[in-house]
């Protein structure tokens, strides 16, 4: 942003200020009296390259934007005693399927992992708001769909699910199967692969790297 911000960038960067919520640029604009929606996006892009090497930065996430700390600046503002969510291998390799796979049925999801799935399972993810009902499939019996939310993406650092990693990616690091691998790729995790199945893995930074047989036993 060279020189003085016009009045639109201002107007922008107020608004997502004081949001309690991400905002799309469809909501920017119809908060901004239904300005065009062009110029709003205009906005972004150069509030975006502005605060880039700040303290915080304007991101987008779900085609949803909002001010957050910078990355390398985390571990100041992190709490002393933060809130721990467990998932056990099934959730993590179901959470892993919808985010490749979506929308995705419960059935659908059955078949990919090759075992039944326990209800018990997709409520951890509902609940945690990684996942989220995405309506009924048109096909006999109209089975629920399920997909992932703007909250996952913001979790994991994705602008979109277009980030996850592609089949190349994840071929040459080997890790196309079981598909909890698959997830691991994505977070990046550096713990040993043979943990025992039995231990539940907290989730903060990382997710689980267990390698025995897929069941869903534990959620």
């Amino acid at each position: 942003m060279s020189g003085q911000p016009d009045d639109v960038m201002r107007a922008v960067e107020a608004t997502l200020f004081a949001s309690e919520e991400p905002l799309s640029i469809d909501a920017l604009a119809r908060h901004l009296g239904d300005m065009e929606k062009p110029a709003v996006r205009d906005a972004l892009e150069a509030l975006a390259e502005h605060y880039a090497p700040r303290g915080v930065q304007l991101v987008e996430r779900g085609k949803r934007w909002h001010f957050e700390t910078a990355p390398d600046l985390a571990h100041i503002l992190r709490r002393e005693r933060e809130q721990v969510r467990r998932l056990s291998r099934a959730a993590t390799e179901v959470l892993a399927i919808v985010a490749y796979h979506e929308p995705v049925s419960r059935a659908e999801i059955e078949a990919i992992r090759g075992v039944q799935t326990a209800k018990g399972t997709l409520d951890v993810l509902l609940e945690a708001g990684w996942i989220k009902l995405a309506g009924r499939r048109e096909v006999p019996g109209r089975p629920i769909i399920y997909a992932t939310t703007p909250d996952f993406l913001d979790h994991f650092g994705l602008s979109s699910r277009k980030d996850l990693p592609g089949m190349d990616e994840l071929r040459a690091a080997g890790l196309l199967d079981p598909v909890d691998d698959v997830f691991q790729a994505l977070m990046g995790d550096d713990e040993d692969p043979d943990v025992d199945a039995s231990e539940e893995a907290e989730v903060g930074d990382s997710l689980p790297n267990d390698q025995e047989n897929a069941t869903d036993t534990n959620v």
